[in-house]
């Protein structure tokens, strides 16, 4: 490389000519124009500088301990913070945590609900259960009917999977116009069993689902399940799901189902995760 720059050659030159005689392993550009900048500084010197006697790298056992034991008291330390507490540099902190100890900063996901671990443990119980009594009757999710309550729009947005399509290399790319859902909307009360749809009923606007109005739904699903379940309803074994709102948890409501002999299949709090309505039947 000096000898290019004595020799009057550019960079471009001596780029080429590295690269013609030692192919993959000759100099990346960035580096022969680096090397071209300190000669023409007067710097022909190619013979490496003195410096501390630091070592070349901090990436060693002592320093990965140190930014795991930190890791393990708090896991929102952000690089320039390990630097300061351990006293390891900039770049020797990253290659720390992505190369040795394999970690990547990611965002929280986001959740409803931070269960109490009570509330962990109910769910886990309600979950044993069910699994139990599928085990002791594997007609368990026949006689079972859920449901829920969820938005309805006039339309909803097409989805980037739904807008995708084929095109051929010379063929422009789709376009789509940014949507909005709908202003439109309304409230669907439905139920339904491994069978398909019992019982829907839409809220009338302003109406507030409440223990009265839904002490109505299931009135009107009793009779929906007469209706179009006649061996459910004969007998009688057919079981009722929903989750802990307040209109379905409410005393009215308990005292209703007692009366009419629905069995109600336990929901523990705070658990979205285990109404089938919010998979199968409405997805948000």
């Amino acid at each position: 490389m000096k000898f290019c720059f004595l020799f009057g050659k550019t960079p471009t030159e001596s780029l080429e000519m590295l690269q013609g005689a030692f192919k993959e392993q000759a100099l990346s550009r960035a580096q022969v124009f680096e090397w071209f900048s300190h000669f023409k500084k007067g710097d022909l010197s190619i013979e490496d500088q003195p410096h501390s006697e630091r070592p070349s790298s901090s990436q060693n056992d002592e320093n990965i301990a140190k930014i795991r034991e930190k890791l393990n008291e708090d896991r929102h330390y952000t690089t320039d913070e390990l630097l300061e507490v351990t006293g390891v540099s900039w770049s020797s902190v990253q290659r720390i945590l992505t190369q040795d100890l394999r970690m990547r900063r990611v965002a929280a996901k986001f959740v409803p609900r931070l269960l109490t671990e009570d509330q962990r443990q109910s769910q886990l119980a309600v979950c044993q259960d069910l699994k139990r009594e599928l085990q002791n009757d594997p007609d368990f999710l026949s006689r079972v009917i859920t449901g829920d309550e969820s938005w309805c729009y006039g339309y909803d947005p097409e989805s980037k999977q739904t807008s995708s399509q084929w095109k051929t290399p010379s063929s422009p790319w789709p376009k789509k116009i940014r949507q909005v859902r709908s202003k439109v909307k309304t409230m669907l009360i439905c139920f339904f069993d491994i069978q398909g749809i019992v019982h829907r009923e839409f809220v009338p606007r302003g109406q507030t689902v409440n223990q009265e109005f839904y002490l109505g739904v299931l009135k009107g699903l009793r009779e929906r399940v007469r209706r179009t379940r006649p061996e459910l309803w004969r007998t009688g074994k057919w079981l009722i799901h929903h989750d802990d709102a307040a209109a379905h948890m409410a005393l009215r409501i308990c005292q209703f189902l007692t009366s009419q002999g629905m069995t109600l299949v336990p929901h523990p709090p705070y658990s979205p995760n285990l109404a089938p309505a919010d998979f199968f039947c409405l997805p948000e």
